[in-house]
């Protein structure tokens, strides 16, 4: 398998798309130091030419966009939680990253043995609700801080999973030194920190309200277990978040709704908004999974709303979102009044582990 990028249309379709982004796939684990992920990834890629399953010919058929429906990861996840769930132990030497087995072998074995299990993986994207990536919405509310904006966000979330980023007034930030949010706190993140820090500026969280089209519950072990196959097993940390983020769940739940992304903004953006507060809407690697109508719902929705706002009572709107052309990551802001046309203030690792600032 490459290791380099190929260029391909987020919205190809096909057999040729479907082998492009399981390469992409392989080379961008590889790059995101993730080998075991990438090895799985290459195993299954293997099974797409001669399919002998259900499973496997229900890939290389794929009737979406493969890249934009991240369908890699979708059959990953369905790997990683049989291997989580002891229901598959003879994937335990890939996980562990072993020398001189047969990947594809041992994939091709577990796919005939557990494609009842396996199918329903496929019928949904991923649902990949990091924690780490909640120090970039933290340091665009600085910077917006020092545009003038209120420091007290109004935030709502979409595509939030399980919400874990609508407890971020529970965690803790180091960003560059410039330290946010409450002592020990029930997660604390120190990005590794490139270029200037951002504004060090008070902010207030007000409030947290998220929706997801499938939310998941931490409190529920099957749901839990589900969201834990997405993350990556090298990344130790990221589980280690996972158990505190559920914890924090049990204590307090996070305000998650049911509801389409278009639907959820549409109904908040009519609500009062009071004075002295930035409304925000925010969100992290979900926008390619959001279908293209409910995209131009949600930027007209925030458009039309950003021209009635004000000085007092502004809008503003975060995205951590993949550039597929860049193959990073970005962390883009636009607000209203004064700042319609976004500004470019970060790139970001995926998971963020680091922060590249340029604001």
């Amino acid at each position: 398998m490459s290791e380099r990028y190929e260029f391909i249309d987020i919205g190809a379709t096909g057999a040729d798309a479907v082998r492009t982004a399981f390469r992409n796939q392989v080379a961008y684990c590889r790059a995101a130091d993730a080998p075991v992920t990438a090895r799985i990834v290459a195993a299954l890629a293997t099974l797409i030419d001669a399919p002998a399953t259900g499973f496997a010919r229900r890939m290389a058929e794929w009737q979406g966009a493969p890249l934009a429906d991240a369908l890699p990861l979708r059959a990953a996840g369905g790997l990683h939680a049989l291997h989580l769930s002891g229901a598959a132990p003879e994937l335990a030497p890939i996980y562990a990253d072993a020398d001189d087995i047969n990947d594809a072998a041992i994939v091709a074995g577990v796919v005939q043995r557990q494609e009842a299990a396996l199918l329903p993986w496929l019928d949904g994207p991923p649902q990949t609700n990091e924690a780490g990536r909640s120090s970039n919405f933290i340091a665009a509310m600085l910077w917006l801080a020092e545009q003038g904006l209120p420091p007290h966000f109004d935030c709502l979330e979409i595509g939030s999973s399980a919400g874990i980023n609508l407890m971020i007034d529970r965690y803790h930030y180091d960003l560059g030194g410039v330290q946010v949010g409450p002592r020990p706190g029930v997660m604390a993140f120190t990005p590794e920190w490139q270029g200037n820090h951002p504004p060090q500026l008070p902010i207030e969280i007000a409030a947290l309200k998220g929706c997801d089209v499938a939310p998941v519950d931490l409190t529920d072990p099957a749901q839990a277990l589900r969201l834990k196959a997405y993350i990556w097993p090298e990344h130790a940390v990221r589980f280690a978040r996972m158990e505190a983020a559920i914890a924090a769940a049990r204590e307090r739940k996070p305000d998650l709704v049911r509801a389409s992304a278009a639907d959820f903004v549409e109904a908040e953006l009519k609500k009062p908004q009071a004075a002295g507060t930035t409304r925000v809407l925010m969100h992290s690697i979900v926008w390619q999974y959001v279908p293209e109508d409910q995209q131009m719902r949600v930027t007209t929705a925030m458009e039309e709303a950003g021209a009635e706002a004000t000085p007092d009572r502004p809008l503003a709107w975060i995205a951590l979102e993949a550039n597929r052309t860049a193959h990073h990551h970005e962390l883009v802001v636009r607000h209203w009044p004064g700042g319609e046309a976004g500004r470019l203030l970060a790139r970001s690792h995926p998971h963020g582990a680091w922060i590249e600032w340029i604001g």
